[in-house]
């Protein structure tokens, strides 16, 4: 089945509504974003080879979800990010922001509570990206992009 462009906005808005507290609302999508792309690329490409993403192992959506609930899950998802970057030439662009960060994200259960759930919501199997038909991928990645886009002009 496709994916509703209403299933991702609102995954989007949840995502949002989960950092709210914390931080500046402007910084939002620095989270959000990275748990999306990380998501979309782990659905798209996850054991594929000669793909335009290498998604390694450590790297993925999957090691995000194993977190859930860990203590260390801030630091935790630091490590798949830069595992991912480290893999794809993205240093410094997906690993840049600190999910370990208690200032904006909280201390001790709060964050764990807060990314575990932010995970959650990015694990919904209704985001699930490799089911993109062929013929519709650009329409998809499209659909994609204009959310992330949409995004960045919202005043929380």
């Amino acid at each position: 089945m496709a994916i509703k462009k209403s299933q991702l906005y609102s995954s989007i808005w949840q995502g949002c509504d989960e950092l709210r507290g914390g931080m500046d609302a402007s910084q939002y999508k620095d989270y959000v974003l990275v748990l999306l792309f990380v998501r979309y690329v782990s659905d798209k490409y996850g054991g594929k080879k000669n793909e335009i993403v290498v998604v390694p192992e450590g790297g993925s959506f999957s090691d995000l979800v194993k977190l859930k609930g860990k203590p260390n899950v801030g630091e935790g998802i630091n490590v798949v990010l830069s595992t991912l970057a480290e893999a794809n030439g993205l240093k410094g662009v997906i690993d840049s922001v600190d999910f370990n960060n208690e200032e904006k994200l909280g201390k001790g259960k709060e964050m764990q509570d807060r990314l575990s759930n932010l995970i959650a919501i990015f694990e919904n199997p209704e985001l699930d990206f490799s089911k993109m038909i062929i013929g519709v991928k650009s329409k998809h990645f499209t659909l994609a992009s204009s959310a992330l886009l949409q995004l960045q002009h919202i005043a929380f």
